[in-house]
């Protein structure tokens, strides 16, 4: 799904009611945003939309995996997403949503702060040259009086 308008739902040719969307972002899609942290991915994003007289409720659904840079080793990793978003609050004045792109701003909200490899998963010489250069202890000519 690499049609970045794919998704935009345009909110004043909808009934009233409940309105049901399902679709995935894949790698494609994920890759051509400017500036992402992303590198790829699927993930599969199910959306109700409850479109009323005076305004809507959005409640999303976002199951699957992104990939990353891990911040120790710097190789790509996967990050396991789960995210339920219910009754958004959005601008008053939408006319129009961009389904897709508010599924990527979820994911990229709820990513973990920092991205690192579970124990174990660096990768080996990158690891062993942080090993390297890790501080543990200052040596006793070195301490630093204050």
């Amino acid at each position: 799904m690499s049609d970045k308008t794919a998704h935009i739902v345009l909110l004043d040719q909808l009934e009233i009611g409940e309105h049901l969307f399902d679709f995935q972002l894949d790698r494609e899609y994920l890759t051509t945003i400017d500036n992402t942290e992303l590198l790829g991915g699927a993930v599969d994003v199910k959306v109700r939309l409850i479109l009323r007289e005076d305004d809507f409720a959005v409640d999303m659904d976002i199951v699957g995996q992104v990939q990353v840079i891990c911040d120790r080793c710097l190789d790509a990793m996967s990050v396991d997403v789960d995210i339920y978003e219910e009754e958004m609050e959005l601008e008053e004045d939408v006319k129009q949503l961009d389904l897709a792109w508010l599924a990527y701003e979820l994911i990229i909200v709820n990513l973990p702060l920092v991205h690192s490899h579970q124990d174990g998963g660096c990768n080996p010489d990158m690891d062993a040259l942080l090993q390297n250069h890790l501080c543990t202890a200052l040596d006793d000519d070195n301490d630093i009086e204050g």
